[in-house]
């Protein structure tokens, strides 16, 4: 078996951060997901149907996406050699949220012997695409669905909660072997190493729970939430604040002043901020939050590259953490280890 090297594909239009980029929320969710595009794309599709064979793996190799980059990661884990994976939304400078769908993101969707998705309203533009290229052959793993979590899940960003990528690396490993029986053995061998490699990352969410419960912290948004309660913070930040800047809305002006006494006062010992996503109103929280001299922790929505795995990336964050409440030591930005 010829071995395939795991890539990530960058095909779409993306847009700048910038708030002004973004669409009007979808309806019961409020996801900014432009799809303006999207019809466009899938009449090209339809009268240009060579373009989706063009995507396709070499025969014998499952053609894999993971729409998120962090999902493409956990499926080149698990299929290694037998898979050849692409991801659509990974570029960690931008807003994962606001982008066009072109033909060449939908041929790609079209093509995919495998899919994952995160759901709840973060990625509705690929159930589009995937309607509309049916194929009897193709995996879809919904992240939403196979976490049993309700469309109403104020939190969509799943890959931050350390119970997702185990089920979803378990059901990878289980749709791989339903296209691959043969490899069936390998690819479960692969849920055991990844499962694995993950307790240094719990680990450390344990172990700062158990030295610094409790410590105040104001976010931006609700990205790394599911960590960060997990962890034993006290998410001094109003959710609804929260859930305004992540949807594109105006946060209520009593918000925006308890978020500013946050960093006023010094109430907080760290302020988690969405490096991926920023405006006007985010960057003077940022201001404030360095003027008081509070440390700053940079989280993302896609997986930073090069040189992080899905593992390592968790594991830097909790790192962060740690160094902001025991050296008041800012990480901004993420850098892989060399």
């Amino acid at each position: 078996m010829k071995t395939i090297a795991a890539t990530c594909l960058n095909p779409v239009q993306q847009h700048s951060s910038s708030r002004s980029a973004r669409s009007k929320p979808l309806v019961g969710r409020g996801r900014r997901t432009m799809i303006g595009s999207l019809s466009a794309a899938l009449i090209l599709l339809a009268v240009q149907p060579e373009s989706a064979m063009a995507a396709s793996a070499a025969p014998g190799v499952i053609n894999a996406i993971g729409v998120e980059n962090e999902y493409a990661d956990v499926i080149a884990q698990i299929g290694g050699k037998y898979v050849q994976v692409s991801a659509i939304i990974t570029d960690p400078n931008t807003d994962p949220h606001t982008f066009e769908v072109n033909p060449k993101v939908a041929a790609q969707v079209a093509s995919a012997d495998l899919i994952v998705k995160n759901g709840v309203g973060y990625d509705a533009w690929a159930d589009k695409i995937i309607a509309a290229a049916p194929n009897g052959k193709r995996k879809v793993i919904d992240t939403q669905q196979l976490l049993g979590l309700p469309d109403n899940t104020s939190n969509p960003h799943l890959w931050y909660d350390p119970k997702t990528m185990p089920a979803v690396a378990k059901a990878v490993a289980a749709d791989l072997s339903a296209l691959n029986p043969a490899q069936a053995a390998y690819f479960e061998a692969n849920v055991r190493k990844f499962d694995a490699s993950l307790k240094p990352w719990l680990a450390a969410i344990a172990s700062f729970k158990a030295h610094y419960p409790k410590t105040p912290v104001a976010v931006t948004e609700p990205v790394a939430d599911y960590m960060l309660e997990l962890a034993g913070t006290d998410i001094a930040t109003p959710f609804s604040l929260q859930s305004a800047i992540m949807n594109g809305t105006d946060p209520s002006p009593q918000d925006v002043t308890k978020q500013n006494s946050l960093f006023a006062d010094r109430k907080v010992k760290v302020f988690v901020y969405n490096q991926q996503v920023t405006d006007a109103l985010t960057q003077s929280f940022l201001s404030l939050a360095k003027k008081n001299g509070i440390p700053v922790m940079g989280v993302y929505e896609t997986m930073p590259t090069p040189g992080f795995t899905y593992q390592s990336w968790m594991l830097a964050e909790v790192n962060a953490l740690e160094k902001a409440v025991t050296g008041k030591v800012s990480t901004e930005t993420l850098q892989a280890a060399k």
